[in-house]
């Protein structure tokens, strides 16, 4: 479906493509390397001499590519760069059909799907500067008529977009292009000066089976590009106070007795949220003093931050802690003290430090790094909870008027690089008002991802069925349905409620297993025999699950279940080992799901025998791989909110 990529940018407001007659090929370059293939082709525009350098990377046994531009000004004087397409996929015009996702605080990965027309353009994109706002950055365009796939992810946390139109120079065909969106965007290069721009993840497939997109996309990134430690990859299971306990009933005694409770569960980490720093006066408020991170709250911990990491680490837990270092509130000494750190928009604040400018990288770098080492943090939660539109202006602090949030981007990333060189053990957790920043460029750069804030069951299996179709289970971090302090409609869990039954919390708590793993639940409190559950569910997690989330493929059995009693109401997930061996199966039945569903397996072969266990029962049964993919696996006896938890092996005769 693919033939080749191409690309097209702007300078100095004349277009350039590959093809075009001032465009020179100079030459190619081709580099091996662990099963991908890099080619870089330069160009130069000669009436600009400006040189091009296009990056493609193919990873082998998949069809995926991964491309971007290095555009660097060879000229005799400054050109100006406004609009940079990493990809440009020509196909021929067909009824294609676009998926993609809407997305929102607590409304994220809201599949949509529309029918292009062949005459008109769309713009997919989002101008609020963070990736997963209004729309998280990915597509998958269907071709029903020939039965085929191609998709694309922007790998840019910042404004993105992808455009489809019908071409202007040839009839029967439909461009798509895409990468960075050139709204409120210019970069001046100056003589010598360079730029790199976002990369692009283009995949495809000859099947219209969206799970063949998805696998790929999760092995490339296990095996290329999401940053791995020792403790990332044994998938902790973390405690977080805040759903429990917020800013407002946290102190150092309720997260003391929260770790010790942890340890008895076998919890693995505990990690203090948001309201451990800031002043001490009653009458002021932690969030405005974001920036000011040496200030710890000492009427809340009076023994400071690094005692309780050492109460963790003497029970053999680990610590994690919470920290935006982007944000400057209001009221911080920063403003004061370095404003030249501050990010502005003609003139005024908008409430986070320009990473566009070097210095304010290595204020930013100084600080984690303080933090990391003072507290001696094993996680660092990282949050970012605002919308910085088209970002900093300033012209007086590393970067020029158009392109502020391109070099923030840039140099959060660098920041990243340098935090994960320096303390290479710690996991870094990327947060963003939940999950208004979910990117395939910030998963290179952090270890795993918050998905959601809010984490109601069927919100839960919405996130996890979006968020798998172009991310590893492994990468993508959510808690089981949590006790909220505060108020929402849908948050309404209460682990004493008379009316819970086992097969409730088990389908709660399932959710939460199908990747990374946590809770956030006031732990002393919770009943005797919902501890002892949880404690089974733990221990089934360490033991079988975790390691089928850190390998396997994952295959969608059903469409999407949607919040508010839309879409599917029943979730199945199977988890296939790399061998083919091995496979872990979760079904849900969510309220209004039919009393009887048959769940049809994938990537079975149809001459082996598999052992099939039932882990809530402990029922096992034996069947004929074609038995099984001819006829799949029917559920009569779920009820509402109830699920089913399946290892199924193949039976070595």
């Amino acid at each position: 479906m693919l033939k080749e990529i191409g690309f097209s940018l702007v300078v100095n407001g004349s277009k350039l493509r590959g093809d075009d007659p001032g465009m020179t090929v100079i030459g190619t370059e081709t580099k091996r390397n662990r099963k991908s293939r890099r080619t870089t082709t330069s160009y130069v525009h000669q009436p600009s001499l400006v040189g091009i350098k296009l990056h493609t990377v193919y990873y082998e046994e998949t069809n995926l590519i991964e491309q971007w531009l290095s555009i660097n000004n060879d000229g005799h004087s400054s050109v100006r760069v406004e609009h940079i397409d990493s990809m440009v996929i020509r196909l021929p015009s067909s009824q294609y059909e676009l998926m993609s996702y809407t997305s929102g605080w607590g409304e994220e990965f809201e599949s949509v799907y529309r029918t292009l027309d062949p005459k008109e353009t769309f713009v997919l994109e989002t101008r609020k500067g963070r990736s997963s706002r209004d729309a998280h950055p990915w597509f998958a365009l269907f071709d029903r008529s020939r039965g085929c796939i191609v998709s694309a992810s922007a790998m840019w946390s910042g404004n993105w977009a992808f455009t489809f139109e019908p071409d202007s120079q040839e009839q029967g065909i439909m461009v798509c292009s895409g990468g960075l969106n050139s709204w409120e965007f210019w970069k001046d290069l100056s003589i010598g000066e360079s730029m790199e721009s976002p990369h692009v993840a283009v995949v495809s497939s000859e099947s219209d089976d969206l799970n063949d997109i998805s696998i790929q996309y999760a092995r490339v990134g296990r095996a290329f590009w999401y940053p791995r430690n020792e403790l990332s990859e044994a998938l902790p299971i973390e405690w977080n106070h805040w759903w429990s306990y917020e800013d407002k009933l946290i102190n150092q005694d309720v997260f003391l007795r929260n770790v010790e409770v942890a340890e008895r569960m076998g919890i693995d980490i505990c990690t203090l949220d948001a309201g451990w720093f800031g002043p001490t006066a009653p009458d002021s408020h932690w969030y405005d003093y974001r920036g000011d991170w040496d200030l710890v709250n000492t009427l809340r911990f009076p023994d400071g931050i690094r005692m309780l990491s050492d109460a963790c680490h003497k029970r053999g837990l680990k610590f994690g802690l919470w920290c935006e270092i982007e944000a400057i509130g209001q009221h911080a000494r920063l403003n004061q003290t370095q404003p030249e750190l501050r990010a502005e928009r003609d003139g005024a604040s908008i409430g986070y430090v320009c990473l566009g400018n070097p210095e304010a990288v290595q204020w930013a770098f100084q600080t984690l790094d303080r933090i990391i080492s003072e507290y001696n943090c094993d996680w660092i939660k990282l949050d970012f909870n605002l919308d910085p539109a088209a970002g900093c202006n300033r012209t007086d602090h590393g970067h020029g008027a158009g392109d502020g949030l391109f070099e923030h981007i840039q140099g959060y990333y660098r920041l990243l690089q340098r935090v994960r060189e320096q303390h290479p053990h710690v996991i870094l957790e990327s947060c963003s008002s939940g999950g208004l920043r979910i990117d395939l460029g910030l998963l290179k750069e952090t270890h795993t991802t918050f998905l959601s804030d809010p984490d109601w069951p069927e919100h839960d299996l919405q996130l996890f069925w979006g968020a798998s179709t172009m991310l590893a289970p492994s990468v993508c971090l959510h808690w089981g349905y949590c006790e909220w302090l505060g108020e929402h409609p849908k948050q309404r869990f209460n682990p004493a409620d008379p009316q819970l039954t086992l097969h409730q919390l088990d389908y709660y708590t399932r959710i939460s297993m199908l990747g990374g793993f946590g809770f956030s639940q006031r732990m002393p409190d919770l009943p005797s025999w919902v501890k002892e559950r949880y404690e089974h569910h733990i221990q089934i997690y360490h033991h079988t699950v975790s390691d089928f989330v850190r390998t396997a493929d994952v295959y969608r059995l059903t469409d999407q279940p949607k919040r508010d009693g839309r879409g599917d109401r029943w979730a199945a997930f199977q988890y296939c080992k790399p061998e083919g061996d091995e496979h872990l199966i979760f079904v849900f039945r969510l309220p209004g799901g039919e009393n009887s569903r048959t769940i049809q397996l994938r990537n079975l072969v149809p001459e082996h025998i598999y052992e099939i266990s039932f882990l809530t029962e402990g029922n096992v049964a034996v069947h004929l791989g074609s038995d099984l993919l001819e006829t799949g696996l029917t559920f009569e006896s779920l009820s509402e909110e109830q699920s089913e938890l399946i290892m199924m092996r193949r039976r070595i005769s």
